[in-house]
């Protein structure tokens, strides 16, 4: 390829392909592919704003429940509190599920197998169940983020490789072998890859960042739990003050009684 050639591709190149260009000319297989790409990222990015917000808003709701929860004088306190909260963040809503069903209990016995053993049994299996329930509504949306994490790279692949075939029939049909014949379109065919992975790297990061926060707030559900329980089902007075309902869940927890369960965490639930 003499100089002229060369020149005069890299000068016409421009203006004749690029994105708009590779838009469209595209096939019905690639009009497919970009597509799909298109709803992954729309999927992706609708569930990454919306699991964002809903964080935010549960830990700053859970923030200033735990502050009312340790600042009561009582549990009848925190129950009264309770009904009026409109809104339930984990927290509250496990401590409303816990009162619930001691006040169950209480009144009805165990006059059903699902009510069956002592308070603190039930009221065990229900702390369990709302740990679950809590579980699951914070992984939802997880494996939408995976699967387009995992899956948009290669659609994007896919694309590419269809586009270059494309290209090198045209061309072989053509029969002109020129750089501006060949680069071109083997270059627009290579948009869909960068497309692919500009769909892929927001959802996996999401995936990793709701993962990480997934675990954090598992953790702090199980260890307030285990302080809930002790608090709600062996009746345990709070007496007065976030410091004396410490002090006496330590107190409570440190005497060995059959009536002490284990801690509360998801995997414990599953048993």
């Amino acid at each position: 390829m003499n100089p002229e050639t060369l020149n005069h591709a890299l000068a016409s190149s421009p203006s004749a392909l690029g994105v708009g260009h590779f838009l469209s000319h595209a096939d019905a297989l690639g009009s497919t592919l970009l597509a799909v790409l298109l709803l992954m990222s729309v999927l992706s990015w609708t569930l990454i704003v919306l699991r964002v917000a809903d964080r935010w808003l549960a830990k700053r709701r859970g923030a200033a429940f735990l502050l009312r929860f340790w600042d009561a004088p009582s549990m009848d306190d925190v129950a009264t509190e309770l009904k009026t909260v409109r809104h339930r963040d984990p927290f509250s809503l496990l401590t409303h599920e816990a009162l619930q069903a001691q006040a169950h209990h209480a009144v009805h016995g165990a006059s059903r197998l699902a009510e069956a053993g002592s308070a603190s049994d039930f009221v065990t299996r229900t702390i369990k169940k709302t740990l679950d329930g809590i579980v699951l509504r914070m992984e939802a949306g997880l494996t939408v983020l995976a699967t387009v994490g995992a899956t948009a790279p290669f659609v994007g692949l896919f694309g590419t490789v269809w586009g270059v075939y494309q290209a090198l029939v045209n061309i072989g049909m053509s029969g002109a072998g020129t750089l501006d014949k060949v680069a071109g379109p083997v270059g627009e065919a290579l948009i869909m890859t960068g497309l692919g992975l500009a769909v892929a790297i927001p959802a996996v990061m999401a995936y990793n960042a709701f993962t990480r926060s997934n675990r954090v707030l598992v953790a702090q559900l199980d260890a307030f739990a285990y302080e809930l329980h002790t608090l709600v089902a062996m009746g345990q007075a709070l007496g007065g003050g976030g410091a004396s309902a410490r002090s006496a869940v330590t107190d409570a927890s440190s005497q060995p009684s059959p009536a002490k369960v284990q801690r509360l965490s998801p995997r414990a639930a599953q048993v």
